[in-house]
């Protein structure tokens, strides 16, 4: 299973990125897939998680009402939309396969993607 982030970039706060997590490999129907992300100086953390069929998402306390993440399986590809941006979310994000969600951790992450950085600066 190889999955690639991309779709990271500099932006100012209060803005807009969508993350994208291409799967190849695999389908993508048979994977949870979890956004994660690692601050510069920080230990990582779960971000968030959505079910392999998308019935189920979850959402770290710090980014729900701001942050979407979805699927679409026929193009093999997840998403994680991020508005209303602040400092704090300034991260390396990844995107990972997984057996099934469990909140936004990382317990069983079967695949693990390369990073895209994100940065909120004005």
């Amino acid at each position: 299973v190889q999955l690639q982030a991309s779709g990271g970039g500099l932006v100012q706060p209060g803005g807009s990125l969508r993350l994208s997590c291409a799967l190849s490999g695999f389908s993508l129907d048979d994977f949870a897939i979890g956004w994660y992300r690692r601050a510069p100086g920080k230990e990582r953390e779960g971000v968030s998680c959505i079910s392999s069929g998308g019935g189920r998402t979850y959402y770290a306390d710090s980014v729900k009402g701001r942050f979407t993440t979805s699927r679409d399986n026929a193009k093999n590809t997840a998403y994680l939309q991020m508005n209303s941006l602040k400092h704090e979310d300034t991260a390396v994000y990844y995107c990972a396969a997984l057996h099934l969600c469990v909140g936004v951790r990382d317990d069983t992450v079967d695949a693990w993607g390369q990073g895209t950085l994100v940065t909120v600066s004005s």
